[in-house]
C-alpha cells in the first residue's frame, strides 16, 4: 500500500485520543486548502468524496447523490491533484461509491491505495436512500451489502476503513466485516446558506446513536464510534450532544468543517474591505 499511514497506526492514534478523553475529529473536505487547514488545526482524519467536492462549488452536498459525475473517478482525481500533496501528516481517506457496478472494486481499491490514500469509506452511501428506489437497489445488487463487502475487502487488504451507518443492523454488519470506525449518520446537515430545513431531531439522533453503541457493546466495543450530520453545526452543539450520549468517541464534520467557516469568514472579509473609504483628496 502506498499511503503514508497503515491501518494499525491509524487505529492506534484514534484509540489513544479516546483513552486521553479527547474527541476524535474527522474533517470531510472538498478542496486542498480546506484539507490543509483542517490538518493544521489538528484533525485526526481528513476525508474527501464527491459530496464534499460539490459542497466546495457552492452547491448542496446532496448533489453527490445525483447521476452528474463519476463519483469514484472524482475522488481519485481529488486525491491525486489536490489533497495528497498538501495533507502530509494526517491520514487521508477516500469516500467511494462502493456499489459502483461499472468497476472491479477490488482492483479500484488497489488504485486508490497506490494513489496515496490511507483508507476508504462508503460515501455516497445507499444508507441514506429509502423507499422503492432503495429496494430496487438492494434487489439488483447495489445495496448496503455491497458496501459491506467492499469495505470488508479493503480491511483485509490492510486499509483503514470507516462506514456511514443509520441503524444497529448496518453498524453490526460493518463491524463484522472488520470496519474500524462506525459513523452514525443523521442525514444532511442543517445550517448555513444551503443546509436542509428539515433534519433528524435531537431526541431521534440520540436514540440512533444509543442503539448503535448498544449493539456494538461487548464484541465490537473496540470500534471507534463517531457521528455526522443533522442539527450538529458547531463544537458547542457536539459538546451538548455528548452530555446526552457520552459514549461517543468523536464527530465527523462536513459543512461544519469547511462550508460554515467559509460562508462566515469570506463574507466578513469582503464586507471589511468594502467598508474602507477612499481618501477625499488624492
Amino acid at each position: 500500500m502506498a499511503g503514508k499511514f497503515d491501518r494499525a497506526t491509524i487505529k492506534a492514534r484514534l484509540t489513544a485520543q479516546r483513552e486521553a478523553k479527547v474527541a476524535v475529529y474527522d474533517a470531510l473536505c472538498g478542496s486542498g486548502i480546506t484539507a490543509k487547514m483542517a490538518a493544521r488545526g489538528g484533525a485526526d482524519l481528513i476525508t474527501t468524496h464527491c459530496l464534499a467536492y460539490f459542497r466546495m462549488q457552492g452547491l448542496s452536498s446532496m448533489a453527490g447523490y445525483l447521476p452528474i459525475c463519476d463519483a469514484n473517478a472524482l475522488t481519485l482525481e481529488l486525491g491525486e491533484r489536490a489533497l495528497i500533496n498538501v495533507v502530509r501528516d494526517t491520514p487521508l481517506i477516500a469516500g467511494l461509491l462502493c456499489v459502483d457496478p461499472s468497476r472491479d472494486m477490488t482492483r479500484f481499491l488497489r488504485q486508490i491505495a497506490d494513489a496515496g490514500y490511507d483508507g476508504v469509506m462508503n460515501c455516497p452511501t445507499v444508507a441514506l436512500i429509502d423507499g422503492k428506489f432503495r429496494s430496487d437497489l438492494e434487489e439488483t445488487g447495489m445495496g448496503f451489502a455491497r458496501e459491506v463487502a467492499v469495505l470488508g475487502e479493503a480491511s483485509r487488504m490492510g486499509m483503514f476503513t470507516k462506514a456511514f451507518c443509520t441503524s444497529p443492523a448496518e453498524a453490526l454488519a460493518m463491524a463484522e466485516a472488520g470496519v474500524d470506525n462506525i459513523i452514525v449518520h443523521f442525514g444532511n446537515s442543517s445550517g448555513g446558506t444551503i443546509g436542509s430545513q428539515t433534519v433528524l431531531d435531537r431526541d431521534a439522533s440520540v436514540a440512533r446513536v444509543r442503539g448503535v453503541i448498544d449493539a456494538l457493546a461487548g464484541q465490537y466495543s473496540d470500534r471507534i464510534v463517531t457521528c455526522h450530520g443533522g442539527a450538529i453545526e458547531t463544537p458547542e452543539d457536539f459538546a451538548g450532544f455528548l452530555k446526552a450520549e457520552p459514549r461517543l468517541d468523536g464527530y465527523v464534520g462536513g459543512s461544519s468543517a469547511e462550508r460554515f467557516p467559509i460562508e462566515t469568514s469570506v463574507t466578513a472579509a469582503t464586507r471589511a474591505f468594502k467598508a474602507v473609504r477612499l481618501p477625499e483628496t488624492r
